[in-house]
C-alpha cells in the first residue's frame, strides 16, 4: 500500500475545507424582530414613563398614574412579536417534515422564499442514478475484451457507471481479471494496469487531454450522446497511447423530474442543470425536462465556482444534489437541498434534505418557505397594528391593566392560530 496524501491533504479533507469555506461566506440571516426589538422595548418604556409623569402632573393621582403606566406596559408586552417568527417556522418545518422535506434550520427555511434560480445535479438527482451499459463499441479488439478490461479497472469502484460495467460483464459471463495500480483521475476517470497493460477509462475530457482522436467512433459517440447516453472511453497508456473503444451508459430520468421543473417555472424560478457529464447527454436531458440553462462537463471542484458566479449575477441560488462532489456547491448556494438517497456528506452540507429523493419536492420546499415567510410578515403586521392601536388607548387611560392583559393574550393566540393555518398546506399539483 502506498499513501500519496494524508491528513489535511486527502481528497475528503479538501472537500471539507471547501464546504467550510462556503459556509463561512454566507451572510447571516437578518431577523426583522431582532431589529425591531432594539427600538421597540426602550420606546415602550419611555412611553410608560411619560404616561406615568403626564397623569401625575395632570391629576396628581399617583394610583391612576401607575395603573395607566402599567396598562401601557401590559398592552405592549411583546409576546405577539416574539411568537410571530418562531410560531410560523415551527409550523412550516412541521408541514415540510410530514411531506418528506426535512428542513435542518430556520435560516434555510427563511432564505428559500427568495430563491430565483434552482441548480440541479444530473445523475442521482434528476435521473435514477442506476445507469446500465447500452453500447460497447471496440476499436482493434472484440466487444467481450473491451468489457473485460473496463470491468477489471472498475470492479473496486462504487461509482454507478463502474457498477454498470461490472454487472454487464457478469451478465455476459465474462471473467474479470484483477487490476493493479488503480488510480482515480478526479473528474476525468480512472487509470490501472490489467494483465501488464496500462489502461485509462474516462470521459471525453480525459480523451482530449490524452491527445487521442476518437476517429471512426466520433460519429457513433455523438449519436449516443444525443440519445442521452453518457460516454466513457477506454485507452491504452503503454507508451503509444491509443483508443480501445467506447462504452455508453443510459440512465432513466426520474418520473417526477419534469413535474419538478414545471413546478419551479410556475413559481417563477429559473432552472439550471449543472453536471460533469458530456454536453450531448446533458443537453438531451435538459431539453426533455424543459430546463432553462445547461452547464455540462464541469469538474467537481468547479461546481462551487459556478454557483458563486450565478450568485454574482444577483441570483438567489438553491443547489440540488446528492453526491460527495456536490457538497461544496450545496454549501456555496444560498440554500442547499440534498437527496436523502445520496451521500451523508451532501446531506450534512445542505440545509434542506428531501427524504424521498423526489425532485418534485423541490418546488414544494420553496412554496412552503414562501408561505411561511408570508405568515411571518402577517404575524408581525398584526402585532404592530395591535400595539399601534393599544398603546395610545392605554396611555390615555381608556384601557385597564386587566383588559390590556386579556387583549395581549388574545394577540398571542391570534398569532399562533394564523401560523397553524400552515398545517392546511397541500403539495403543489395535489400530490400526496
Amino acid at each position: 500500500m502506498k499513501t500519496t496524501a494524508v491528513g489535511s491533504e486527502t481528497t475528503l479533507a479538501r472537500i471539507i475545507r471547501l464546504v467550510e469555506s462556503a459556509q463561512s461566506a454566507k451572510a447571516p440571516i437578518q431577523h426583522l424582530v431582532d431589529k425591531v426589538s432594539a427600538v421597540f422595548v426602550p420606546v415602550v418604556l419611555a412611553i410608560a414613563l411619560l404616561t406615568f409623569a403626564g397623569w401625575w402632573i395632570a391629576g396628581g393621582d399617583i394610583e391612576s398614574s401607575i395603573i395607566n403606566a402599567v396598562a401601557v406596559l401590559v398592552i405592549a408586552c411583546p409576546c405577539a412579536l416574539g411568537l410571530a417568527t418562531p410560531a410560523a417556522i415551527m409550523a412550516g418545518t412541521g408541514v415540510g417534515a410530514r411531506h418528506g422535506i426535512l428542513i435542518k434550520d430556520a435560516e434555510a427555511l427563511e432564505l428559500a422564499h427568495a430563491v430565483t434560480t434552482v441548480v440541479f445535479d444530473k445523475t442521482g438527482t434528476l435521473t435514477e442514478g442506476k445507469p446500465a451499459l447500452t453500447a460497447a463499441l471496440p476499436e482493434g479488439l472484440d466487444e467481450a475484451e473491451l468489457i473485460r478490461l473496463a470491468a477489471a479497472i472498475q470492479q473496486g469502484s462504487e461509482h454507478p457507471l463502474a457498477r454498470a460495467v461490472v454487472e454487464a460483464a457478469k451478465a455476459k459471463g465474462i471473467a474479470v481479471p484483477a487490476a493493479a495500480q488503480v488510480a482515480a483521475l478526479p473528474g476525468r476517470g480512472v487509470a490501472a494496469v490489467v494483465g501488464g497493460r496500462a489502461l485509462k477509462l474516462g470521459s471525453s475530457r480525459l480523451l482530449q487531454e490524452s491527445g487521442i482522436a476518437p476517429g471512426r467512433l466520433a460519429e457513433a459517440a455523438a449519436a449516443l450522446e444525443q440519445q442521452g447516453n453518457t460516454i466513457s472511453w477506454l485507452m491504452a497508456d503503454d507508451g503509444a497511447q491509443r483508443l480501445l473503444g467506447l462504452l455508453a451508459f443510459g440512465d432513466r430520468v426520474k418520473a417526477s423530474a419534469q413535474q419538478a421543473v414545471a413546478g419551479l417555472h410556475a413559481l417563477g424560478v429559473k432552472t439550471v442543470l449543472l453536471t460533469g457529464d458530456n454536453k450531448g447527454s446533458a443537453a438531451t436531458v435538459g431539453k426533455a425536462l424543459g430546463i432553462d440553462q445547461v452547464i455540462a462537463e464541469v469538474l467537481p471542484a468547479d461546481k462551487a465556482n459556478k454557483i458563486a458566479s450565478l450568485k454574482g449575477e444577483g441570483q438567489v441560488v438553491a443547489m440540488v444534489g446528492d453526491g460527495i462532489n456536490d457538497a461544496p456547491a450545496l454549501a456555496a448556494a444560498d440554500v442547499g437541498i440534498a437527496m436523502a438517497t445520496g451521500t451523508d456528506v451532501a446531506m450534512h452540507a445542505a440545509g434542506v434534505t428531501l427524504m424521498r429523493g423526489d425532485p418534485a419536492l423541490v418546488p414544494d420546499a420553496i412554496d412552503i418557505s414562501r408561505r411561511t415567510y408570508r405568515k411571518i410578515r402577517q404575524n408581525l403586521f398584526w402585532a404592530f397594528v395591535y400595539n399601534l392601536v393599544g398603546i395610545p388607548l392605554a396611555a390615555f387611560g381608556l384601557l385597564s391593566p386587566v383588559i390590556a392583559g386579556a387583549a395581549m393574550a388574545f394577540s398571542s393566540v391570534s398569532v399562533i392560530t394564523n401560523a397553524l393555518l400552515l398545517r392546511r398546506w397541500s403539495a403543489l399539483g395535489g400530490r400526496k
